[in-house]
């Protein structure tokens, strides 16, 4: 296995990046297939944290596209050939707005993968798409089973080798670590978890980032509260003591 502390080595020179338009003139691309965001709330929650969680991430990083429920066209010409991944992260495509994803016009298909196995796609997830996947050339695909009942682990990742998917290895803990990413995929609580090794924390999600910042905001406005109060009791004595020395000096 790769060092989990080594940053990405993504090598995009195969692929000519372009910042274009993702949508043809001649043919028409549909926007969405028809079918729903997740199968269950459990779904769609566990996918929506995830994109937002990566955003964030990568949120200073403008040659990294995260993205996920977009119709992923494959191949030129053909509207037909098309799929829409729950999360995917591409690298050195740039951030923008995108209605779809076409690879011809991107220049390159993203590097990883994430789907949220339910009842209806896990068998397809497993084969159909795995095997799509490998033949786009998706480096690393992932899958999760939030319901904890479908997959034969929680947690499973394939690394594209020579074309096809090598399982890789889990550690004792079930965690699943994306070369890809350079994070490591990791079950916290009833949720699904991204980890950075390089400090051994989990990446916070946006909700989270929002309230570490409210916190701390509450924590400045006591502080400053607690510093006011302080500097107007050190003004009160210091009247006092001018108070006392004035008494004296008159007494005397």
């Amino acid at each position: 296995m790769a060092d989990k502390k080594r940053k990405p080595s993504i090598d995009n020179s195969a692929y000519q990046t372009r910042y274009a338009p993702t949508v043809d003139t001649d043919i028409y691309y549909p926007e969405s297939d028809g079918k729903p965001m997740a199968e269950t709330e459990l779904h769609r929650d566990g996918i929506t944290t995830s994109i937002q969680t990566l955003s964030l991430h990568y949120i200073d990083d403008m040659d990294v596209c995260v993205s996920g429920n977009l119709m992923m066209y494959y191949e030129e010409g053909n509207p037909r050939k098309s799929i829409s991944p729950d999360v995917f992260v591409a690298f050195g495509v740039g951030k923008k707005q995108r209605r779809i994803y076409q690879i011809w016009n991107e220049g390159k298909p993203p590097d990883f993968v994430l789907e949220f196995s339910s009842e209806k796609t896990y068998r397809k997830d497993l084969r159909e798409k795995k095997e799509l996947y490998a033949e786009i050339g998706i480096l690393d695909y992932f899958l999760y089973d939030a319901e904890r009942r479908l997959l034969p682990e929680p947690i499973m990742g394939f690394r594209l080798v020579d074309g096809k998917y090598v399982p890789i290895p889990q550690d004792a803990d079930g965690s699943v670590y994306s070369e890809t990413l350079a994070l490591e995929l990791r079950l916290h609580g009833n949720e699904l978890g991204f980890y950075d090794l390089t400090n051994e924390k989990r990446l916070v999600t946006p909700a989270e980032a929002n309230l570490k910042r409210a916190e701390e905001a509450e924590n400045k406005v006591e502080e400053e509260t607690a510093a006011r109060l302080h500097a107007e009791a050190e003004l009160v004595q210091l009247r006092e003591e001018i108070e006392r020395l004035k008494t004296q000096t008159t007494s005397s």
